[in-house]
């Protein structure tokens, strides 16, 4: 049976992306997310799952920055973004950062139904009203994607952590590890990221954002 993941945090929209699969692929076996944390989890659990429905907006995704990474760790999965904005610049960002398709939480069952089967036929799906025109990503933006899928899931974690304005103190207390290990995690994803302290690592985080003005105030670097 093929393998399908679901990454969503609101249950009834879960449940009803979990019909449409099955309704899609009758023989699919769903297994589902309720965090960015859980999802990668899951990745390494079913290695072979054919294919991926994911949420913008979720603990542990920022934008587009859970998108970019999976797509760097796991190429081969083809992945659909499913989000509340009903805006086509955000549909043909997550397009160019990899994205399959891209499903409105307003798009009628038996659309999302196609966009699933389109997609593991290897098409690409919008909504009919998104159809025409492309977009190329910002420079920065592309960037700072390819440089977020170098992460490891761990440092992901702590990136998104960052973000947030938390604390090392912080985040060795959610992630059950030593302020140590958390600042080894911060040098390698200063590395990998080209920068040199922790307000430098949020604000590249945030060209990866949908809205800029809802971001959270940047940390700063004391510790």
């Amino acid at each position: 049976m093929p393998d399908v993941l679901i990454a969503d945090d609101h249950p009834l929209f879960r449940d009803a992306l979990q019909r449409a699969v099955v309704a899609a692929v009758p023989h699919a076996s769903v297994h589902c997310a309720d965090s960015v944390y859980t999802l990668l989890s899951l990745i390494e659990q079913y290695p072979d799952a054919e294919l991926l429905l994911l949420d913008l907006h979720m603990p542990g995704a920022r934008g587009y920055s859970a998108l970019a990474h999976i797509r760097g760790q796991f190429p081969g999965l083809p992945t659909i973004v499913v989000s509340g904005h009903e805006d086509v610049q955000v549909a043909r960002r997550a397009l160019a950062h990899g994205a399959s398709a891209y499903i409105p939480k307003s798009t009628p069952g038996e659309d999302i139904i196609t966009a699933i089967r389109k997609v593991l036929d290897g098409d690409v799906w919008l909504p009919h009203q998104f159809v025409g025109g492309g977009m190329e990503l910002k420079p920065d933006e592309a960037a700072v994607a390819d440089r977020i899928a170098t992460l490891t899931p761990q440092q992901f974690r702590v990136l998104t952590m960052i973000a947030e304005g938390l604390l090392n103190k912080q985040i060795a207390y959610d992630l059950g590890v030593s302020e140590a290990t958390v600042k080894a995690h911060m040098t390698a994803i200063m590395r990998k990221l080209g920068v040199n302290n922790r307000t430098q690592v949020a604000l590249a985080a945030s060209h990866l954002a949908i809205d800029q003005e809802a971001l959270p105030p940047l940390p700063d670097d004391d510790e």
